[in-house]
Parts: structure tokens; sequence; C-alpha cells
């Protein structure tokens, strides 16, 4: 096999038919919209900061799932969707949701306030994880 096709190259030929091409698998990553807002008017860079505290905590918490392998072995290729949740009550709910349909995720709660600020989902293939974070819109 070709040695550039990878680890992505091998789960979607193990799991899809033969014939389908490899799983796209996607890390999404929901934030809050009301912490760019007034009251709080967090700057573009705090918010970015979350975002990547909290996608890199996912990969390191599921760095063994093969699908966090895969994700991480073609780098060239990852895709992240950033999505928005109006606020931290809408953020937990999410978290809740994603806990009892047993969706590997990490919910990040900034320091030393523990303030709920982002959730990021392990890479996982988009139409498995879909249902739960459809009804958020792409971050603005």
């Amino acid at each position: 096999m070709h040695r550039g096709l990878g680890q992505a190259f091998l789960l979607g030929r193990n799991m899809a038919a033969p014939s389908a091409e490899p799983q796209v698998l996607v890390q999404y990553l929901v934030l809050r919209k009301d912490l760019s807002q007034a009251p709080f008017s967090w700057p573009a860079g705090a918010l970015v900061a979350q975002a990547c505290h909290a996608a890199t905590a996912a990969l390191h918490v599921h760095r063994d799932h093969p699908h966090t392998v895969a994700y991480l072995r073609e780098l060239g290729r990852m895709r992240k969707v950033v999505l928005e949740a109006p606020d931290e009550a809408t953020l937990k709910e999410l978290a809740g949701t994603l806990q009892e349909k047993n969706v590997d995720h990490m919910l990040w709660l900034e320091q030393p306030e523990n303030v709920a600020t982002c959730i990021a989902l392990r890479p996982y293939p988009k139409e498995e994880v879909n249902q739960y974070v459809k009804k958020f819109r792409l971050f603005k």
C-alpha cells in the first residue's frame, strides 16, 4: 500500500463498504458566542485560545482511539468545524447530552473562574455525531 495514504485510509477501508471512499474524520468544536459580546466582550484571541485548549485536550484525552490516531496521522487533512452555542447553559446542556449518548468530548473550563467556554469532540466520522451538533450554527 502507498505510504502516503496512511492510517486514515486503512481505517476508512476497514469500516466502509469495499468500494466506498475512506471516512472523513471531523473534530467539532462548540464555542460560546456570548463571550464575544457585552457584557463579556472577550477579544478574538481569547476565544481562539479557548477553542485551542478544548481541541488539544480532547485529542490528548482520546489519543489512543483509532479515529484520533488516524486524524493525527494525516495532519494536512485535518478538518475542524467550529460552531456556536448562545450561552453557558446551552453549552452545558450539550455536554450532558453528549455524555448520555457516550460521545467522547471535552468540556473546557477556563480557570480560575471555572467557566465553561468550549466543547471539543474527539475526531469522528461526520455522520456519527452530526445529529448532536446540527442545531448549532457556524461560529461567526
